[in-house]
């Protein structure tokens, strides 16, 4: 990011200067380098916080407090145990740290998103499990204390009602105090799968890079299949060696070569390349540990069919490739057909740019929205950011012993998930605040996704995953990727105020005042309040339902002017499906800069339809400087 937030200009983010971000996490790792407070200035005034032990902050890090009881000490103290909070606490706002890498590879400059940005830690989970009424607490402290952002890499389940969700809760009291909020939209990779899915949140599903550790899987046929691994031993052998399936029986079409400990049992491997199957009860890493302590040279990790096509450079214990689910499936055929098969494992390297898979392209394990949208009328998730093989810090060794850097405490590691997709949006909102401090928590949210990318750096449509060459719609990738060089001069925003989540939830929740009382934390009378449809909340996308008894759906929305005075808007449509869309005005002019100018988009299906779809569009206002686009759901039922 030269330009845009880290350049020099009027809209620059100043690198997060001024802004405070809450990590409601599993705690940091003292003494990080990510962590240092070189050039840092101290806490802004308003901060209110403190830090328990003191030895965990300095003027980078600012706040540390620990929600977790425990009899061991580092449970009882903002250590991060897991490196989750580590990892994304570093993403989000880490410090420059030079010549960091994952055993050498991918080296570089470390750097946050906002790295002068200050962080305040509250550590609610560890082992890997998260108490909700400690999520709460730490929410509720982190707000008290005086943060501008929260990012969130935590969920629950996607049925979970807004009403009973207590992070949910949480960020509606956050927005109130003018806290910004990004959640994850969750590693269910399914259809209607998407959590963290409130419309005070910014929900943030995950993308690829254009860099690949690249590992490559050789045949003795000649046939050669790309995977990844950040462990790339310089001196193993370029020989072909058996290649086998340990525990599995090939007359069966489901192989059950999960590589667990328990399978290896007398099992003959030494010397040879296992192929094992990702996902399960244990991890990648230690299943390389299992078969590496049963002899294996080598390990090929494959996807499982539900994880399709993103692989993982991880510091594996062993020789590796990680490699996708239809390449995985074309060696299985192979070694039932061959007498003697065999492989080896290229390593070659970091690769950047067009030497590397087009990107973004979205995760396949990123959640999915879906036809919930009927009910809620706000698409989720609502942008894509880098969430696959990103490299920051951690809280220990990774790979091989002897592999391991000498230098104690400068430990980095390469974690995939929306959880690291959501600090790079923290860190985006954190420049943004930093650039544009009297800016809602909406018109944040509003910058980010009307300035997105809907393209690959190929110049074509996002695709559902690397091997999947099928274009994402609206309910993968929302808005499309961030992109922080346009976001902090967005020409118009969509604006909300906590008052209007509370119609939207009148409506939702068909006037149950109790319930909505309980959510917002305060007593909300329906009837005082303007009421409004839920389509017709002020969200930067559009999701409605054409039905027979509703063929015609009018929406409104408000823009904000953010830009130059006497700009003028006309407005661009485009939508699938044999849909009829029209735009009044279809010109808007601002006078001056706060400006605020509404507009009505009317929906309708000539000639009805014989069958239930769901159909997609773009709005947009494009101006001589800017363009404000949005995405738009259209529920299309049946109708005669």
């Amino acid at each position: 990011m030269g330009s845009g937030l880290w350049g020099g200009g009027a809209t620059s983010g100043r690198l997060g200067e001024g802004v405070i971000v809450g990590m409601i996490d599993s705690g940091i790792t003292l003494g990080h380098p990510s962590f240092n407070d070189e050039g840092m200035l101290p806490p802004p005034p308003r901060w209110k916080g403190s830090c328990n032990p003191p030895m965990f902050c300095n003027k980078k890090v600012i706040g540390a407090k620990n929600f977790i009881t425990g009899s061991d000490s580092e449970k009882t103290t903002p250590a991060d145990e897991d490196g989750h909070g580590t990892h994304t606490a570093s993403t989000a706002a880490g410090s420059f740290v030079r010549g960091a890498s994952v055993l050498g590879n991918a080296i570089g400059t470390a750097s946050g998103v906002a790295p002068r940005a200050h962080l305040a830690i509250y550590k609610v989970c560890t082992g890997g499990k998260c108490q909700a009424s400690d999520i709460l607490a730490g929410i509720d402290a982190a707000i008290a204390d005086g943060v501008d952002i929260l990012s969130i890499s935590l969920g629950g389940i996607p049925d979970l009602s807004i009403f009973k969700d207590l992070i949910t809760v949480g960020a509606f009291r956050a927005i109130k105090k003018g806290v910004f909020v990004s959640c994850a939209a969750g590693n269910f990779g399914e259809e209607d799968s998407v959590i963290n899915a409130a419309p005070w949140i910014l929900t943030v599903a995950a993308s690829t890079m254009d860099r690949s550790i690249v590992a490559s899987v050789k045949r003795d046929d000649g046939s050669i299949f790309h995977g990844q691994s950040a462990f790339q031993p310089a001196k193993f052998t370029h020989e072909l060696l058996p290649l086998v399936l340990p525990g599995a029986n090939l007359s069966d079409d489901s192989p059950a070569f999960t590589c667990k400990p328990e399978f290896l049992v007398g099992v003959d491997i030494k010397g040879k390349i296992a192929l094992c199957k990702g996902g399960g009860e244990i991890s990648d890493i230690d299943k390389g540990a299992a078969i590496l302590k049963a002899g294996a040279a080598a390990m090929i990790l494959m996807n499982t069919e539900f994880q399709r096509g993103t692989t993982a450079a991880s510091a594996h214990v062993l020789p590796a490739s990680h490699i996708s689910f239809v390449d995985g499936s074309k060696i299985i055929d192979y070694i039932r057909r061959s007498s003697h098969p065999m492989a080896s494992i290229s390593f070659e390297g970091t690769r950047l740019g067009a030497s590397s898979p087009p990107a973004p392209t979205l995760a396949s394990f990123s959640s999915l929205g879906g036809v919930s949208v009927r009910v809620t009328h706000i698409l989720k998730p609502d942008v894509l950011g880098p969430g696959v093989n990103v490299l920051a810090a951690w809280h220990s060794p990774v790979g091989p012993p002897l592999e391991s850097p000498v230098s104690r405490g400068a430990y980095f590691n390469m974690m995939s998930g929306t959880s690291m997709a959501t600090p790079h949006l923290s860190g985006v909102a954190a420049l943004l605040k930093s650039a544009h401090p009297d800016w809602s928590p909406a018109a944040i949210r509003s910058a980010i996704m009307t300035t997105a990318d809907v393209l690959r750096n190929d110049g074509q449509r996002i695709t559902l995953d690397d091997t999947v060459n099928k274009p994402a719609n609206v309910f993968a990738i929302g808005a499309g990727h961030v992109n922080a060089s346009r976001a902090p001069d967005p020409g118009l925003v969509y604006d909300l105020a906590p008052r209007d989540y509370i119609s939207y939830l009148c409506d939702i929740a068909l006037d149950d005042e109790k319930l909505i009382s309980g959510l917002v934390g305060d007593r909300v009378s329906c009837s005082d309040i303007p009421r409004i449809s839920r389509d017709q909340l002020n969200y930067p996308s559009i999701a409605v339902v054409l039905s027979k008894t509703t063929p015609t759906v009018a929406v409104n929305r408000t823009l904000t002017n953010v830009g130059e005075a006497g700009e003028t808007y006309k407005a661009e449509v485009e939508a699938g499906g044999g849909l009829a869309v029209s735009v009044v005005p279809q010109t808007l002019r601002f006078s001056t800069v706060e400006e605020k100018q509404s507009f009505t988009v009317t929906f309708s299906k000539p000639g009805g339809a014989t069958e239930f779809s769901l159909e997609e569009g773009i709005l947009r206002w494009v101006s001589s400087k800017h363009v404000v686009k949005i995405p738009m759901s259209i529920n299309v039922e049946l109708l005669e």
